[in-house]
């Protein structure tokens, strides 16, 4: 067991869009520092980062993969997130416990705006973050092109740390903008000082004097230097790289190709240097908390086939050692990981990030404590799900599994959800999009045998009735041996306004219809309504009891719920019953240049636009709010992702029913005489 202590440590996040290349740089990262002794590749699915089975078919990041690794005497925990934004929750968990996040993107311009959600995350939460230009070896625009690309998505300034230099489309050195000294890459080992390219003279200066204008504005020395054309010494530079970076007050800029570890190094330097130590982070974190005692907090939620339930936690404050109880939880035992291999340690300090085996009841987000009474520490918010299946086990003894199975699924993935639909009675599986979903039922197929079968969610679609009718007769008589059933009842119908529910009254005098009989009148109506003449439950009406008689012998409370039954089955066709439809209210998130393609989409989807506005604490952004009806709903965020580059979202919510046009109705009403229940138009 390794007990070794290390001088410090670093965490840190690796971010950014789906094929930045970040399993890639992991994969270098581990290598450079001899973590690993030779490179696995995405598409060949031998990475360390994409252990899970789910990620390699995909050839994609499903989930956080943290792997420990040492870099001059520093113990280094890398957390590896998934870039597709269907999986974000899983980036948002795991990055409120890192010390910095490094951005990996591209030199695509096109492709920065997929940025902007993550850069607003990290400076939401104050989080230090670098960005890693990779794929250098593509660039087909000028590396200033992409800075200022890259400028217009983040609110903190952008400093470029280093000058690529090129030879033809290929990166093949860069300029350290600190130093001035500038470096050529060799495959497989350290870059090499060489002369400075004079060529590149000009640019590199003008870069170096962005970057020092830009830490200047936050030290009143170094700007009285550059008013005085005085050189500042590069220890004030790195000083200040340190404590602006530490501050999320600027973003440093790297250039490389993590496939051929260039640029690993640089980047590696970079965060012994200038990335905030544990300590910084955990001031900062706690600055409100008084409680002295060990404290950790839960970023993601494992089940391994081997090793069952693991939590990875990073640690805050105190240590935590073999046997200890966090939360009333005897830990099962402490682990640093390299993907899916697990080391076993006997204590670790604080500013670690391990995994705690056997936490049972233990959720991502949670706090752990040695306190009986700990603080709760800040955590992210749950994604609102946005997409749904229904889902259907294959073999049908396999229902009584399923709820044990997708408990420990949302434990895994706290932004799925589930619920059994009262109206539909489906089963309906939610997420972040079709892939996400697909995922999810792959990991219940695979650990815990239970193939699914799914379908589009059928519409909880209601109805309801235009006009009212009178005096309404029903008759309930039977005889056999014994005693009969006798009842009978004359009932008065009505509409309601929109959304005023279902409402019962009785006017009977004189007795004609015995107190104690009253209460199965309107149980046979409230049954009677559960699935109405068009066949889905009906809503906003009223019902009287006006009228009726009884047997003394033969009635019952029985008798009379089947008289209601009769009743409501002659009258409620009588009225004019009509379709109605949910509406949710939505309000869609969205850069201001696909503003007007998400307003045509949603009236395109029969949507209302209630009004937009600018988002006032996120530039370029607004807000759009309207009424969607919930069948269109469906595939709406497919659409409006590749509508917005995949970065517009939505908050929703039920508002109100409405009456479906009535060619829609005719559809709708087809389908469910087909199928004989509660019908999908979609």
């Amino acid at each position: 067991m390794n007990e070794k202590v290390n001088s410090g440590s670093r965490n840190v996040a690796i971010v950014g869009p789906y094929l930045s290349g970040k399993t890639t740089l992991l994969e270098s990262l581990l290598f450079v520092t001899g973590a690993i002794s030779r490179k696995g590749s995405v598409k060949d699915a031998n990475t360390v980062g994409d252990s899970a089975q789910e990620a390699r078919d995909r050839q994609m990041s499903v989930e956080v993969s943290a792997a420990s690794t040492e870099y001059n005497s520093t113990r280094f925990t890398f957390i590896d997130c998934p870039g597709s934004v269907e999986f974000a929750q899983e980036t948002y968990n795991a990055l409120i416990g890192v010390d910095a996040a490094i951005v990996v993107c591209e030199p695509i311009n096109d492709r920065v705006l997929t940025l902007a959600p993550l850069f607003k995350f990290l400076d939401d939460w104050e989080i230090p973050h670098l960005v890693f230009v990779n794929k250098m070896d593509r660039a087909n625009i000028h590396v200033l092109e992409t800075l200022h690309a890259l400028k217009a998505v983040s609110s903190r300034p952008l400093v470029a740390h280093q000058y690529p230099i090129m030879g033809g489309e290929q990166l093949i050195g860069f300029i350290d903008l600190v130093t001035e000294q500038a470096y050529h890459y060799h495959s497989g080992a350290p870059a090499d000082p060489v002369p400075f390219p004079e060529e590149l003279k000009e640019e590199e200066h003008t870069a170096r004097a962005e970057m020092l204008e830009a830490l200047a504005n936050f030290d009143d020395h170094l700007l009285e230097e550059l008013l005085e054309d005085i050189e500042p010494p590069q220890e004030e530079i790195l000083k200040d790289l340190k404590m602006e970076l530490g501050a999320d007050l600027v973003v440093p800029v790297f250039f490389g190709v993590a496939e051929q570890d260039y640029g690993v190094r640089p980047l590696l330097e970079a965060l012994l240097r200038e990335a905030p130590e544990p300590e910084t982070t955990a001031e900062r974190r706690l600055s409100k908390i008084k409680d002295n005692s060990t404290l950790a907090q839960v970023l993601k939620t494992y089940y391994t086939p081997q090793g069952g339930k693991l939590s990875l936690v990073r640690i805050w404050q105190g240590k935590l050692t073999d046997g200890i109880v966090l939360n009333g939880i005897r830990a099962g035992g402490i682990y640093r990981l390299m993907g899916q291999q697990l080391q076993q340690v006997n204590q670790v300090g604080a500013g670690e990030i391990v995994a705690l085996s056997r936490m049972e009841g233990i959720k991502t987000g949670d706090t752990l404590s040695t306190n009986s009474q700990p603080v709760q520490l800040s955590k992210v918010e749950q994604l609102e799900p946005v997409y749904a299946l229904a889902i259907i086990p294959e073999k049908r003894n396999d229902e009584v599994k399923l709820s044990s199975a997708i408990t420990k699924l949302l434990e895994e993935d706290p932004s799925l959800a589930w619920e059994q639909h009262g109206d539909t009675h489906e089963v309906i599986l939610w997420g972040q999009g079709e892939i996400h979903l697909q995922v999810a039922l792959d990991r219940l197929r695979r650990k815990y045998n239970l193939p699914m079968t799914t379908h589009l969610p059928q519409v909880p679609y209601k109805e309801t009735i235009r006009k009212a009718t009178s005096s309404v007769h029903g008759r309930y008589k039977h005889q056999s041996g014994g005693h009969g059933q006798f009842g009978d009842v004359y009932l008065d119908i009505k509409p309601l306004g929109r959304g005023e529910g279902f409402n019962f009254n009785e006017t009977i005098v004189g007795g004609v219809v015995p107190r104690q009989y009253i209460p199965g009148v309107e149980t046979g109506v409230r049954e009677f309504l559960a699935h109405g003449p068009l066949g889905f439950p009906v809503v906003d009406v009223a019902v009287t009891l006006t009228n009726g008689s009884y047997h003394s012998v033969d009635s019952s409370e029985q008798a009379f719920k089947q008289a209601a039954r009769l009743a409501m089955q002659t009258g409620l066709p009588q009225c004019q019953p009509t379709l109605l439809e949910p509406i949710i209210r939505v309000q869609v998130t969205t850069p201001s240049e696909f503003t007007s393609k998400v307003m045509q989409l949603l009236t395109g989807r029969r949507g209302q636009i209630l009004g937009y506005e600018a988002i006032h604490d996120w530039q370029g952004w607004d807000s759009i709010t309207g009424y969607l009806p919930q069948a269109e709903m469906q595939n709406f965020i497919v659409e409006l992702r590749s509508q917005t580059l995949g970065v517009g979202s939505f908050h929703w919510e039920f508002d109100h029913l409405q009456e479906v046009p009535d060619k829609l109705a005719e559809r709708i009403l087809a389908a469910n005489s087909g199928n004989g229940g509660n019908g999908n138009s979609k």
